[in-house]
């Protein structure tokens, strides 16, 4: 999933791959003015999009950026076989998930020591791009989840966008019926599923360092109960995020919680009206706690530092207020520096509630580091388990517990 979601994750760096990383080097792009990215931008519109930004911060320098894009599942991977030939990129594109993984095998530069301005960026930004306390990667912009509804089919039933728990259950309820779910989200068995589920079981007190202590279970519960009361489709277990705005866009759901990346597939939809709202939280008055999601752009450690200044300098650029904004308009994502992202508040008033959402936003690994891809597996397993009948939300999360503890 492009920057915009939550992607699938490395499950371990093997200790030669850590070696690998280790071993820098940019032999693959000799030309001294070259700035070379390894990023996830295969959609055309994206690359050009992404290529316009770089050569604006890149000719004023005399430098030109060179983009090598492979799919999303694929950054990874590739990343560590271009280390193991000395041939890394000066500017490697993570998923912020990702960055623990590369951050710990020593082959990322901090930025604090290439002198890249991290200041005035939002505390969950910062958390998106450091590892134990040190900032590897900046993100020029961030999105997280929201609920998304159809206005028409809201007025038509008397319901007001739902705020609490308690709310959403009445208005999902409310709104069944004649073919049309109230409600969609996705709980696949996988980064979709589990990325939808958090701002649930967060808000609602779950610690995914302490699966088993049950403070999930109520979030475990919400989804449950969705289900039994035919407010949400049994097949949401199957469904990934494109699939939840595929039963949005036809029609047969009044609402669904999803990212802003699916606004130019909303757009382009002439009958189908929509509005954003924060997600529902389980008492009026609570804060809605979401995962921030969004890629982060990191310096590998080369054995020409030029190279490594070259790349700050192109960072320091693509993050200045003015080109953030720009971005974050260009791609329906939230600035990271917190005065652009109030500029983008005011200047995109349909998607202002991502950029609340996106100022309490909270990273999947801040607090596991790179246990999060076992935890995660875990969490998967837990509403999958809830949702199928074949345990209670207690349960769930024990099981959880362990799963996440010993894989097995």
């Amino acid at each position: 999933m492009p920057s915009r979601t939550a992607r699938p994750v490395l499950a371990a760096v093997t200790a030669g791959a850590a070696v690998a990383l280790g071993l820098t080097g940019c032999a693959a792009a000799p030309d001294p003015d070259t700035v070379t990215v390894l990023n996830s931008a295969t959609d055309t519109a994206e690359h050009t999009k992404n290529q316009k930004f770089f050569d604006r911060c890149a000719r004023p320098l005399g430098l030109r950026v060179e983009q090598l894009s492979v799919p999303a599942d694929q950054v990874s991977s590739k990343a560590l076989r271009m280390a193991s030939s000395h041939s890394l990129p000066d500017i490697l594109e993570l998923d912020g998930s990702e960055l623990p993984q590369f951050a710990l095998t020593g082959g990322l530069r901090p930025l604090d020591d290439l002198g890249v301005d991290t200041s005035g960026f939002s505390r969950s930004a910062v958390s998106l791009g450091s590892y134990q306390g040190t900032r590897y990667g900046v993100a020029r912009s961030a999105n997280s989840l929201a609920l998304y509804y159809n206005p028409d089919l809201l007025a038509k039933a008397g319901v007001e966008p739902p705020r609490t728990w308690a709310e959403l259950r009445t208005a999902a309820h409310e709104l069944t019926g004649d073919g049309t779910y109230g409600l969609a989200f996705s709980a696949s068995p996988d980064a979709d599923g589990v990325y939808q589920f958090l701002p649930f079981f967060w808000s609602s007190g779950g610690d995914e360092a302490r699966l088993g202590d049950g403070g999930g279970a109520k979030a475990l519960g919400l989804w449950k109960q969705l289900v039994a009361d035919r407010s949400v489709s049994k097949a949401v277990v199957n469904w990934n995020q494109q699939d939840v705005n595929d039963q949005f866009v036809a029609g047969r759901a009044a609402m669904m919680i999803n990212g802003p990346w699916q606004v130019p597939v909303l757009d382009a939809q002439k009958k189908t009206r929509w509005a954003v709202a924060t997600i529902p939280v389980p008492e009026a008055g609570g804060t809605a706690v979401a995962p921030i999601g969004g890629t982060v752009m990191t310096v590998p450690k080369s054995d020409t530092p030029e190279r490594e200044r070259n790349a700050a300098k192109i960072l320091d650029c693509l993050n200045t207020p003015r080109n953030q904004l720009a971005w974050g308009k260009a791609t329906n994502n939230v600035p990271t520096r917190t005065t652009a992202a109030r500029s983008y508040a005011e200047q995109s008033p349909k998607l202002a509630p991502f950029t609340e959402l996106v100022a309490t936003a909270r990273s999947r690994t801040a607090r596991v580091g790179t246990r999060w891809p076992a935890v995660g597996d875990a969490l998967a397993g837990a509403f999958q388990s809830v949702l199928t009948g074949r345990s209670s939300p207690e349960a769930a999360l024990r099981r959880a517990e362990q799963q996440a503890s010993t894989g097995k």
